[in-house]
C-alpha cells in the first residue's frame, strides 16, 4: 500500500511540475527530454543487478518497452500541453479516465474479483472524474475541450494495460528497475531525434530552464512509474483496485492542488466530483 500512495504522490508532481513549466518559461519538449534520460539513469543507479545489454536486447520484454517508450514521451507531450491549455484538474480527469481500459482487463484477462461493492467503486469513479473536469464557464469546441482529452484517454489506457500485462507476463524478480529504464530510454532517444529534426529545420532555440525542470521531472516520473509496478508486482492487490484507487486519487489531488495553488474555481459539481471520487476509494480499496 505504501509503494501505491508513493506512485499516487509522484504522479500529482508531475501534473504540478507541467504547470510550472508553463509559468517559468520552460521549453516543455527539452524538459521531457532531458527528464526520460534522467528516469533512464534513475533506474540504472536503482537496479541491484548488473547491466547487461545482452540481456536486455534479447528479454522476451524489449519490445514490449519499445513501444512504450514511444507511447510515454507521445502522452507526455499531450498531458503538458492539455494541463497549459485546458488547466490542471482537466489534464489530470482526462488521463485518470482511463481506468476503465485496464480494469476490464484485468477483470476479463486475470479473473480478478468482481463484486457489486467494487463495479458500483468503479462506476462512482467514473463519474467523480466527469463531475470533476466540468468547467460551466468553457465555451464547447471539440479542438479545444475533446480531442487532446479523447488523445490522452485512450494513450494512457494503453500505457497502463500494457504496463501491467508485461510486468504479469515478463518481468521477473529484481526486473523492474531495469525494465523502467529502458522505457525510459527509448522515450529519451526519440525526443533526442525530435530535437536533432528540429536543429536541422533551424527550429530549435535551447531552453536553459529545461535541464533543470527535465531533471526535477525525471525523478518525480521515474517514482511515479517505479512504485506503480511495485504495487502492481504485490500479490495481495489486484490491479483493478490499484488503478481505481490511483487513478481516483491523483484526480482529487490534483484538483485540490489547483484550487488552492493556481486558484482554479472548483464549482458545486466539481465539488460533488471529489467527494465521490472519496467514496469510490473507499469502496474499492474495502472490496
Amino acid at each position: 500500500m505504501i509503494s501505491l500512495l508513493l506512485s499516487i504522490l509522484a504522479s500529482t508532481l508531475i501534473f504540478l511540475i507541467f504547470k510550472l513549466f508553463d509559468r517559468f518559461k520552460v521549453n516543455t519538449l527539452q524538459a521531457i527530454v532531458f527528464n526520460y534520460i534522467t528516469a533512464c539513469f534513475c533506474g540504472v543507479i536503482v537496479s541491484e543487478s548488473q547491466l547487461d545489454f545482452q540481456e536486455i536486447v534479447h528479454s522476451e520484454w524489449f519490445f514490449g518497452a519499445l513501444s512504450l517508450g514511444l507511447l510515454f514521451i507521445s502522452i507526455f507531450n499531450v498531458m503538458a500541453i492539455t494541463s497549459q491549455r485546458n488547466g490542471l484538474s482537466v489534464a489530470s480527469v482526462a488521463t485518470k479516465m482511463s481506468v476503465i481500459i485496464p480494469v476490464v482487463f484485468g477483470i476479463y484477462m486475470y479473473q480478478e474479483s468482481a463484486g457489486f461493492q467494487k463495479i458500483f467503486g468503479i462506476f462512482l469513479a467514473l463519474f467523480a472524474v466527469y463531475f470533476v473536469s466540468i468547467k460551466k464557464e468553457a465555451k464547447f469546441h471539440f479542438k479545444n475541450n475533446l480531442l487532446l482529452p479523447s488523445i490522452l484517454f485512450l494513450g494512457s489506457g494503453i500505457i497502463d494495460t500494457s504496463i501491467k500485462y508485461i510486468e504479469t507476463t515478463y518481468i521477473k524478480d529484481g526486473g523492474i528497475p531495469i525494465f523502467s529504464a529502458t522505457i525510459f530510454f527509448f522515450a529519451a532517444c526519440i525526443g533526442i531525434v525530435i530535437l536533432i529534426y528540429r536543429m536541422i529545420k533551424k527550429e530549435f532555440k535551447f531552453n536553459p530552464q529545461s535541464i533543470l525542470g527535465g531533471l526535477v521531472l525525471g525523478v518525480v516520473n521515474y517514482a511515479s512509474i517505479y512504485y506503480l509496478l511495485k504495487a502492481l508486482n504485490h500479490d495481495t492487490l489486484e490491479s483493478s483496485n490499484i488503478f481505481t484507487i490511483n487513478n481516483v486519487a491523483i484526480v482529487m489531488f490534483t484538483s485540490l492542488i489547483g484550487l488552492l495553488l493556481f486558484k482554479e474555481k472548483l464549482s458545486l459539481k466539481n465539488w460533488i466530483g471529489v467527494g465521490l471520487a472519496i467514496i469510490s476509494i473507499l469502496l474499492v480499496t474495502l472490496a
